[in-house]
């Protein structure tokens, strides 16, 4: 990836396209206070140096009839790299955990996993998340509601210029 060095023009496209992704490179380019070929270019080029890494629709779980949402604190037995990339190919096979951090001190991954009903979470839990290799145990906590939810990071269009090396 090349340098790329962050103006306010680059901030503010970040933050509209953060907020509204599917947002037209016309009134994005109003917004920034810039042509539209212009704009585009900047996208690309925010693209090209990772700083945009895709774009998703923001779907309804429940109305998808996944009505239960539970983070799972994973421990393992053992901590070595090799064990814990293993655990993590594991994770990515499994369509229930839609994130998986990994985490400094007692626990060693806190795995956010959709469900239909709990009944179904509990055949989850069972028969593969707990019988998975090198897992000694697993705490989980039921989600009651969503009070907040904002993607991506807080982005001050006014702020000082961010630079990146990669």
């Amino acid at each position: 990836m090349r340098r790329v060095k962050l103006d306010r023009i680059d901030r503010r496209i970040l933050r509209d396209l953060q907020d509204d992704g599917r947002i037209t490179n016309v009134e994005l380019a109003r917004r920034a206070g810039i042509s539209a070929p212009p704009c585009l270019r900047r996208v690309r080029a925010l693209e090209d140096a990772g700083y945009i890494r895709g774009y998703h629709a923001d779907v309804d779980p429940e109305l998808l009839g996944f009505g239960v949402m539970v983070f799972a604190q994973v421990g393992l037995t053992s901590q070595a790299e090799s064990d814990l990339v293993a655990f993590e190919s594991l994770v990515a096979s499994w369509p229930e955990v839609r994130e998986c951090h990994m985490l400094a001190g007692e626990t060693d991954f806190l795995l956010k996993i959709v469900a239909h009903d709990w009944d179904s979470y509990n055949r989850f839990l069972t028969s593969q998340l707990t019988a998975a290799p090198n897992v000694s145990h697993v705490k989980s906590a039921l989600a009651i509601r969503l009070s907040k939810q904002d993607f991506g990071v807080p982005i001050d269009v006014d702020g000082a210029p961010v630079e990146s090396d990669d």
